[in-house]
């Protein structure tokens, strides 16, 4: 239980870390009464830290340390300090390699974060903090590395071993085990580390990308159900090819690998090469499944996916920017949607999920903007402004600028960012960049919690033939913000009437909305 009173983490208060991770070398030994897990860090300070000479602080949680060595060497006690919440070691060089040990007990970890055990099966959830009841490691998303992992274990009690990457070398071991290496030539935050072991079975598939590769697609199910693979694989390529013909974004891995089980305790979650699902996201027969349930398993299928761009690719700098990978994958899910569906209802159920429970959040007392400004718990910030509202700022982007720019931008985003933990205003001033369009205003979409509300009023003289139309906008107060400035919101008009002519449109309140001006109009 745990009895630390919570800190409340500011976005004012970021530093960059002090220290870089260049690779992870991982060995996972599972047995049933435990995992021992061999890290191996390639650290160097970092250049753009302040702090010279600083001590190494690696996040941990859970974990019984067995063995900490420096550039080869065994610590002592005195060596270092453990805290419970982390590893310390007040001196070390500007560059170095440290191996840790650590035990834990994945059958008892009833948390789900980290690595644990059901059902005989090995799992993993690293989001957002897990990876620290794994091993000591600078658990945040600005440290990315290259990770090569090894997993041994029971051949029998486990035959599948999977990870993130490429598997690079396989084998058997004495005493009925086996092992498989997987290497991930990407460099990833700690919070998209996987790995899975135990008794599944596979259904494969190939998908060959726009510049002639061929990838390895692999669903894993438990044995029950082999047969429920069909829809999630066919959603699969085709999110691979949508993602090519709409963003230009190829598949870089040789191989690309599902799992879905009924006891991962998230629904869905993207790890590099390696998506994990609950089976209700993923599995469906024609038999028992309806059409909003495979439509549903589309969609979840395809924002996993996408996120290997948005969110993987190119990820978060610290948790405050939760948004930066979500509501763009949303918004990129959604569209995908609407162009393999029908646009019209896959708006229709945006804009009521936005106007049921989503408006009601930004009314209520946990209101809060789509980049929080402080949070105690990252995981209370999982909502639906996180998600559906920054996909509907990411729309209004994409409104404002038109497809072209858009797509110009979001090139320009990932070109720049590649390899990179990022900021919304590191995406938002691609969009400016690419565009040439001033956003300044636009970015308070990002600062400021509540549902603007409109008051529309017009009014149209005959004798002149002028229609004016006024519009005034207001946001309520949400905790611990007043007096809030107006937003940036693409309007569009036109009139309609029985005779096109030419007409004039005045727009007040300009600083607040920017309409889309027809160059004539129908009165």
């Amino acid at each position: 239980m745990r009895t630390e009173q919570p800190k409340t983490i500011r976005l004012s208060e970021y530093k960059v870390p002090a220290y870089l991770v260049d690779t992870v070398d991982l060995r996972f030994e599972l047995f049933d009464d435990g995992a021992r897990v061999h890290s191996t860090l390639s650290v160097r300070l970092n250049p753009e830290s302040s702090e010279v000479s600083a001590p190494l602080a690696l996040d941990g949680d859970s974990l019984k340390l067995e063995k900490v060595a420096l550039n080869g060497k065994e610590l002592a006690a005195g060596d270092y300090e453990e805290t419970g919440k982390q590893l310390v070691i007040a001196k070390v060089p500007d560059q170095f390699e440290l191996t840790v040990v650590t035990w834990l007990e994945p059958q008892n970890n009833t948390r789900l974060e980290g690595l644990y055990r059901s059902s005989g099966m090995f799992c993993t959830q690293c989001e957002a903090e897990g990876f620290r009841c794994i091993t000591y490691f600078p658990d945040r998303p600005d440290v990315m590395a290259r990770y090569r992992t090894r997993i041994e274990a029971d051949k029998s009690a486990c035959p599948v071993l999977l990870s993130n990457g490429n598997d690079v070398d396989q084998g058997d071991l004495e005493n009925g085990r086996h092992f498989v290496t997987w290497e991930d030539p990407f460099p990833k935050p700690s919070y998209l580390f996987a790995l899975v072991a135990g008794d599944l079975v596979e259904k494969q598939d190939t998908f060959t990308t726009c510049s002639g590769r061929d990838i390895d697609l692999r669903i894993f199910v438990e044995p029950r159900n082999a047969t429920k693979c069909e829809h999630a694989m066919d959603s699969l390529k085709r999110a691979m090819r949508w993602d090519e013909e709409v963003y230009g974004r190829e598949y870089d891995l040789d191989i690309f690998m599902i799992v879905a089980v009924d006891d991962f305790n998230m629904g869905a979650m993207e790890n590099k090469g390696l998506n994990i699902f609950n089976s209700s996201c993923v599995l469906a027969s024609q038999e028992t499944a309806t059409d909003l349930a495979f439509q549903r398993i589309e969609s979840i299928v395809a924002h996993e996916y996408f996120h290997n761009w948005s969110g993987n690719r190119v990820t978060c700098r610290d948790w405050f920017q939760l948004s930066l990978k979500e509501g763009f994958t949303v918004f990129r899910d959604s569209t995908f949607s609407a162009d393999v569906g029908s646009p019209t209802v896959k708006r229709i159920e945006n804009v009521t999920l936005l106007r049921t429970a989503q408006f009601a959040e930004d009314a209520g007392p946990m209101a809060h903007p789509i980049r929080p400004a402080s949070y105690m718990e990252i995981t209370n910030f999982y909502t639906l402004t996180i998600y559906e509202k920054g996909a509907e700022v990411v729309r209004m982007i994409h409104t404002l600028l038109g497809p072209e720019l858009f797509r110009k931008g979001s090139d320009l985003y990932f070109e720049r960012h590649d390899g990179q933990a990022v900021t919304t205003d590191d995406f938002v001033k691609a969009m400016e960049d690419a565009s040439g369009r001033d956003l300044t205003q636009f970015r308070l979409w990002y600062e400021q919690a509540g549902t603007p509300v409109l008051k529309v009023s017009d009014e149209y003289d005959a004798e002149q033939g002028v229609y004016r139309l006024t519009i005034q906008q207001s946001i309520p107060d949400t905790p611990g913000q007043t007096d809030k400035k107006p937003q940036h919101i693409p309007f569009a008009l036109g009139l309609l009437g029985a005779v096109v002519k030419p007409c004039r449109l005045f727009l007040k309140a300009v600083r607040m909305l920017r309409a889309r001006q027809p160059s004539a109009c129908l009165s």
